[in-house]
């Protein structure tokens, strides 16, 4: 299920529920480009905010108008717009505007530092689902530890204040990683007091889409171990508790199916998809296999959809060691691995990642412990 679809209201989970067992477009996320004012460490995708080579490759409004109307007319009710730093784009307040007028329940991710006036009274006007700030500290030190650039706490403090003054509603979250790692205890408090939801942090750092060999040097240090993983997801009591619900089946001793072997186990593409900045549509937006990418500027959302998408949730190992080890494993559920992710992390889709491994393990230790309590 996609976070699209998990977090959605009751009338909005009632007409999923009508349409859930056919394959459906529900949502949608439009990356609107790579650049980034900030530089943040761990970031997968973020290219300099003056890159002109990147900000050629944009979709322009009027191919991102054409790729929103074809997406109503087959269905979709919700974009999510993300980057990079959305708010880069010029034309954000035209891009946001026709995709409400569309219809659509549009959410927005962003770091919140380009935020004005306008934008907050944008929003206030024509409210996103769901406007998603991430907190990368809550001071000065830590924060631009992580975003590498002077002056963006104090931005990102104003940004926040200004929505929040508006009567904005914001979602925050923050990224768990080495460079906040001690401030975490304290993002957490200040994230509960200031946020519309509860409390969300994602402790696994992707890897570079671009395969940029020092950038990946530095995500992997900033990087948390299994064990600080578990340990942080442990101290959050709604969280681990969910987890322990939602996997407590997962714990059998039962024999885990060794008879399938297609790569994509997930719903990746089943009700959604990502357009990347540069107009090439993905399952997600962690899948960046050159056979997974569809190029909408030499096709049509449709032929994508109804086409491509499928052939690619076709694929399937031809490695009999890899789907009787890591596609059979009664763990898969508890662990990182994907055939993106292991892309980013090897240029293959289909072998064993020792670190996911690791994490699987440790996670079903911590669960078995806390079952034994039930």
């Amino acid at each position: 299920m996609s976070d699209f679809v998990s977090s959605l209201s009751l009338p909005e989970f009632s007409l999923w529920e009508k349409i859930k067992d056919k394959r459906a477009l529900i949502s949608f996320e439009l990356e609107l480009t790579a650049r980034c004012n900030n530089n943040c460490r761990h970031c997968y995708i973020n290219l300099p905010a003056a890159d002109i080579e990147a900000e050629h490759k944009e979709l322009s409004l009027e191919e991102i108008r054409a790729i929103a109307d074809e997406a109503v007319s087959m269905g979709a009710l919700g974009c999510m717009l993300s980057g990079g730093e959305p708010l880069l784009r010029p034309d954000f307040f035209d891009i946001y505007l026709h995709l409400k007028k569309k219809g659509l329940l549009v959410s927005v991710f962003t770091n919140a530092t380009l935020i004005t006036k306008e934008h907050a009274k944008l929003f206030l006007q024509y409210p996103p689902r769901d406007l998603e700030v991430t907190v990368y500290g809550i001071t000065a030190e830590v924060y631009e530890r992580v975003t590498r650039s002077p002056g963006s706490f104090a931005k990102f403090r104003q940004g926040l204040d200004l929505l929040r003054g508006q009567g904005v509603k914001v979602r925050l979250k923050t990224m768990a990683m080495r460079s906040n790692l001690a401030e975490l205890p304290e993002i957490r408090r200040f994230c509960l007091k200031h946020t519309a939801g509860g409390f969300r942090f994602d402790p696994f750092l992707h890897l570079r889409f671009d395969q940029d060999p020092e950038r990946n040097r530095e995500i992997k240090l900033e990087r948390l171990s299994p064990e600080e993983v578990v340990a942080l997801e442990r101290s959050d009591r709604r969280r681990f508790n969910a987890l322990t619900r939602m996997c407590r089946g997962l714990l059998d001793e039962v024999p885990s199916r060794t008879d399938c072997d297609h790569l994509f186990q997930c719903g990746a593409g089943n009700d959604g998809f990502t357009v990347g900045y540069n107009g090439l549509l993905r399952l997600c937006s962690s899948l960046w296999h050159p056979d997974c990418v569809y190029d909408l500027r030499k096709g049509n959302l449709r032929e994508a959809w109804h086409d491509f998408i499928p052939r690619v949730r076709e694929m399937r190992s031809g490695k009999r060691a890899f789907s009787e080890d890591c596609l059979s494993c009664s763990l898969i559920n508890l662990c990182l691995w994907c055939p993106a992710l292991a892309y980013l992390e090897t240029g293959e889709m289909d072998v064993h990642i020792d670190f996911f491994c690791e994490m699987a393990h440790t996670r079903a230790q911590a669960l078995q412990v806390q079952n034994r309590h039930y």
